[in-house]
């Protein structure tokens, strides 16, 4: 009946039957006694034996009989021989026959457990269909009909809630043999694994190997990328994806809550493949460093936001989708950024145009940058051997040097024009809070770069030295440049004198100001994952 219902073989239920009444029978008459028990296919009775050496003379009483009292029971017993006693299982009593009954249930217990590992242990990696049942300190447990899954609170998906009853679809991430409580079954909606599988339910060309997804990337609960190809030149595989006016992407999407899912061509050539990860933007060039295993994106200024994608997600999901580390630059970005490595670059001696470029090319934007390498680093560069890189690097040291004398004068010049302003300093200083997005931490951070008044940031040409002198980063320095010259015109258009501290109306600044919070720290997320 048992072994019907939990779908054990007979043999493992007689064993573990055997297993029982021996423990009982050894509790009952001793742990010493050299006893066996046999299940009688026939007569449907576990019998116990207890078995004695025939001696001539007994010296253990309990392992050992007299040849006469076996020759009572077998007449052909011999001295030496091993004779079986069966006992009397009603001599167990109650407690041995409880113990029997507990060592019982916990091998049948343990012959479940074994079934249900040795189902789901191939499983791992595919798709598990089952109904909540409980939640235990923020974990889901999940009846799959046979077991039990957990869901733990790291693989679900923040904007997903559900409650007991719910239907839930995960993927099988681990099958887990442990010796207490049975085997775990480790489920995910995180993994990119459910998203393939789902496709793969989904897409008959992916079950049939016409379309293969390469490679997949998430961020569960927002947006996804997935890279298809396809071995069939007649079958577009970003097509058969889709589905017939989008039916097959959607059923996917709605079984993830609505996660967005871009799907994109895939390439053998890398390049190609990160310019595809990256769309819908496109990309004017892209600079390989092979050493580092990364590219640098370089697209056009009105195009930078959408490559770089709300808090830097987009960028983030073409790196792992195409598994190239990714720096992100707007044309403009990369013009300023040549510029100073000319300027800082050319000043170290005996470095020409040509090797401007090529420093260029692998990461080094100025003086400064070969000054903090090493000299390994410097001749990995083609043209630069180790005595040519420790003459450089001490060169590069006289220029920084000279660069920060430059930036301390000049610094000091715009403290001397702020002090002796109509405002005074601290009145230029107070100027900067009337201006939207700009906070004390911003205004502290400009002061340590040496800029102290309005003026000074909005007539400071080379946003990118703005932006590292102070610290604020590229991405705030243009931000906060460009708040200035919308207050400013603001401020001409109503035709109020810029020395008047109030006004009664601050103007509404682009989209990007939106993101420039008030006191931000000083790299936003989206210049952390370009650098």
């Amino acid at each position: 009946m048992v072994g019907k219902e939990k779908g054990i073989d007979r043999e493992i239920l007689i064993d573990a039957l055997e297993t029982a009444m021996l423990t009982a029978a050894k509790k009952r008459f001793g742990p010493d006694r050299e006893i066996e028990v046999h299940f009688n296919e026939e007569t449907g009775e576990v019998e116990i034996f207890e078995f004695r050496t025939v001696v001539k003379k007994i010296s253990d009483p309990e392992n050992e009989i007299s040849a006469e009292e076996a020759a009572q029971l077998d007449p052909e017993a011999q001295v030496g021989d091993s004779l079986g006693i069966k006992l009397d299982t009603s001599e167990l009593g109650r407690i041995a026959a409880q113990t029997a009954k507990q060592v019982l249930i916990q091998k049948v217990r343990e012959a479940d457990h074994a079934l249900v590992y040795e189902e789901y242990k191939d499983r791992r990696n595919e798709l598990a269909t089952g109904i909540v049942r409980r939640f235990e300190r923020g974990n889901i447990i999940v009846d799959l009909g046979r077991a039990e899954a957990v869901l733990p609170m790291r693989e679900q998906v923040p904007r997903e809630s559900y409650r007991a009853g719910d239907r839930i679809q995960a993927y099988v991430l681990d099958v887990l043999e442990e010796a207490k409580g049975g085997p775990q079954i480790i489920l995910s909606r995180t993994t990119p694994g459910l998203l393939i599988k789902l496709f793969e339910m989904e897409v008959p060309e992916i079950d049939e190997g016409i379309v293969t997804i390469e490679a997949a990337a998430r961020e569960p609960g927002a947006r996804s990328k997935i890279a298809v190809s396809s071995r069939d030149s007649d079958v577009d595989p970003v097509g058969a994806c889709v589905g017939m006016k989008g039916s097959r992407v959607q059923a996917v999407v709605q079984e993830l809550r609505g996660e967005k899912i871009d799907i994109v061509p895939y390439s053998p050539d890398p390049a190609t493949f990160v310019c595809n990860s990256l769309a819908p933007v496109e990309v004017s060039r892209v600079i390989i460093n092979e050493d580092s295993h990364g590219m640098e994106i370089i697209v056009p200024d009105d195009q930078l936001s959408l490559g770089i994608g709300r808090k830097g997600q987009n960028v983030r999901l073409a790196s792992q989708l195409a598994g190239w580390k990714l720096d992100i630059n707007s044309e403009s970005r990369v013009a300023e950024m040549w510029k100073n490595a000319i300027n800082s670059l050319g000043k170290i001696d005996g470095v020409g145009d040509i090797m401007i470029d090529t420093l260029y090319k692998y990461g080094f934007r100025s003086a400064r940058d070969v000054m903090m390498s090493t000299i390994e680093q410097l001749t990995d560069v083609p043209g630069i051997g180790a005595r040519v890189a420790e003459k450089m690097q001490r060169s590069a040291a006289r220029v920084v040097a000279e660069e920060e004398q430059e930036l301390r004068a000049a610094a000091h010049e715009r403290r001397q024009a702020a002090e002796a302003s109509e405002l005074g300093f601290d009145g230029e200083q107070e100027r900067f809070l009337e201006i939207r997005g700009i906070g004390d931490k911003t205004i502290e951070q400009l002061a340590d770069g040496g800029y102290y008044t309005i003026m000074q940031v909005h007539e400071e040409e080379n946003v990118v030295k703005l932006g590292e002198v102070s610290g604020i980063g590229i991405k705030k320095a243009r931000q906060v440049k460009q708040a200035i010259a919308v207050y400013l015109e603001e401020l001409a258009r109503a035709a109020i004198l810029p020395d008047l501290p109030d006004v009664e109306e601050q103007p509404e600044t682009t989209d990007d100001m939106g993101e420039l919070a008030e006191d931000a720290p000083a790299t936003s997320e989206e210049e952390q994952d370009q650098d």
